[in-house]
């Protein structure tokens, strides 16, 4: 089997020529159609090669580390695939971090060379400090494009390197919605694992047409045989999409398949519910990045008749880990959700182990120094298996913090809390960092938020920690429903604190307070910041 996940884009090129790889809009018609640049599986593996011959050229050799700054969608993705057939290492960090963050990120991962737009190019030498150990760069601009176009006409395919399964394959950096972002070092085995647990968890098939909105997915696409149709909207602000250009994406190519955060899903629910329209070619949504509601479950559903919708869980150090589709959260979860027992996320995908452990603070060195939890006990999720990474870039510190050594592998500590029931599925309760730990009892975000979220009046809400370990709720109303007087408020605060006090979990919630936007993280748009809003309003002494 091969491990370099290049090898499966030239296999699409061998067994699929003709179908379509990558459609990318590049301007709109009259009467509103998108027009498409599109690329075959062929002509992706022509380009790809192109662009091999082109970095090789340059200087950028096997295990080459590469920042990549280049806008998603069609030079990403070929990119991208020339340095996995080099055996280079693409180093990929958010763009919407900031740029202090972006530089440390820089600074830790110590590329050698830079691909990117002009502006990229111009940013790695004006922060000489941070980019101080790049000594290739390459700009991806018209003169760019001509290259490859000129690479292309001599026809030579760019061999793939036969990587080990252990080797380097990529750096992907976390989000930094928890804390500083973290490179996870990303092996070719492990890529290769991932590409056939998603294709055998989802039964994907060879000529489906996907919308990914969160560019990194798009990379698994020429790996499943899938098309990738490239969406409009700024990946450093997804929560600002205009629904109605991905709606008539997905109409317009056919789409079959989709990922996206709640956030986004949420916002493309309201514009079909508001404009009656029904996508029916989807078979497929992935909802993942927060917690999805099951009222977003509900409302999105109605409008794909041909589709099922699944929740997958886990973090870009573990992906996936487990996948819940919409029919068993309806049939099954739904109701104790409702009742602040967490989320269900569903069963571990085949290769994947899941343990609850006691919560731990400190490092965890060896699996025998964790106590496994009984089922349907709250306590810590530690997860290994073929697609769960072993260590992160240089960050010595959080590899001890996070990994936990089983033999000759590792256990990954997912900073989350949660339980698994007697039929084997797991459900989420919140991250570690921001249950509320009393003398009497402990609070969990989502077990908490589930129920104030019932409020006709709340878009969501976010439990933190007032000070001395008192919880409180900040709630974000819905539309319209802010308080505007001390009155309103007050009688605000008393439907919530009567609702909360119907539920175990919730009943000894006393703080309540009011904004009109909750900070949140900077991928999907949809993990609260908790900590932050803990920093606004937690001033009880």
């Amino acid at each position: 089997m091969p491990h370099n996940v290049a090898h499966f884009l030239a296999e699409q090129a061998r067994l699929y020529p003709d179908k379509p790889a990558v459609r990318a809009p590049h301007c709109y018609d009259k009467s509103g159609w998108i027009n498409y640049t599109e690329l075959s599986f062929l002509q992706l593996e022509q380009e790809a090669s192109a662009v091999a011959q082109i970095l090789t050229v340059k200087g950028i050799q096997r295990s080459t580390r590469v920042l990549l700054m280049v806008k998603p969608g069609l030079d990403l993705i070929r990119i991208v695939f020339a340095l996995f057939k080099i055996g280079a290492v693409p180093i990929i960090i958010d763009p919407g971090m900031g740029l202090r963050g972006f530089l440390r990120c820089v600074r830790n991962s110590k590329p050698t060379a830079v691909v990117g737009i002009p502006l990229a190019i111009w940013i790695s030498r004006l922060f000489y400090a941070s980019f101080k150990a790049v000594t290739v760069r390459v700009t991806v601009g018209r003169l760019f494009a001509r290259a490859i176009s000129k690479h292309k006409v001599l026809k030579d395919l760019f061999s793939v390197i036969n990587s080990n399964r252990n080797e380097l394959a990529a750096i992907l950096f976390t989000s930094g919605s928890t804390g500083p972002a973290k490179g996870v070092c990303y092996t070719h085995g492990m890529f290769a694992a991932q590409v056939e647990a998603i294709r055998s968890q989802y039964n994907i098939e060879p000529g489906e047409i996907d919308l990914p909105m969160l560019p990194v997915f798009a990379l698994f696409n020429p790996a499943l045989g899938m098309c990738t149709v490239v969406p409009e909207m700024d990946p450093s602000r997804p929560a600002s999409v205009d629904p109605k250009k991905i709606v008539r994406a997905i109409q317009q190519n056919a789409v079959t398949n989709s990922f996206g955060s709640p956030a986004l899903w949420s916002k493309i629910a309201r514009y079909c519910e508001a404009n009656q329209i029904v996508l029916p070619s989807v078979r497929r949504i992935l909802m993942a990045g927060a917690p999805v509601s099951t009222e977003l479950i509900v409302q999105m559903g109605r409008f794909i008749p041909n589709g099922e919708i699944h929740t997958p869980y886990g973090a870009t150090e573990a992906l996936p880990v487990s996948s819940l589709s919409a029919s068993e959260v309806i049939r099954d979860t739904q109701a104790r959700t409702l009742q602040g027992e967490g989320t269900c996320v569903g069963r571990p995908l085949p290769g994947i182990t899941v343990k609850i452990i006691t919560p731990i603070d400190a490092r965890i060195a060896t699996i025998e120094q964790a106590l496994d939890c009984p089922i349907g006990e709250i306590g810590e999720i530690i997860v290994k298996g073929p697609t769960v990474t072993y260590a992160y870039d240089n960050l010595q510190e959080a590899d001890a913090q996070s990994k936990i050594l089983d033999g000759q592998t590792y256990w990954h500590r997912m900073g989350d809390m949660g339980w698994l029931d007697a039929e084997g599925r797991l459900w989420f309760c919140g991250r570690m960092a921001e249950r509320v730990v009393t003398s009497n009892y402990t609070l969990y975000t989502d077990c908490c938020e589930a129920i104030y979220n019932q409020h006709e009046k709340v878009f969501r809400s976010a439990l933190i920690d007032c000070g001395n370990n008192c919880p409180g709720i900040v709630i974000e109303p819905e539309t319209a429903c802010m308080p505007g007087s001390d009155q309103e408020k007050i009688a605000f605060i008393d439907s919530l604190r009567a609702l909360g006090g119907t539920f175990s979990c919730t009943r000894q919630i006393e703080h309540f307070f009011f904004i009109a936007s909750f900070p949140v993280d900077v991928r999907h748009n949809a993990k609260i910041n908790r900590l932050k809003l803990a920093k606004k309003f937690g001033s009880l002494k």
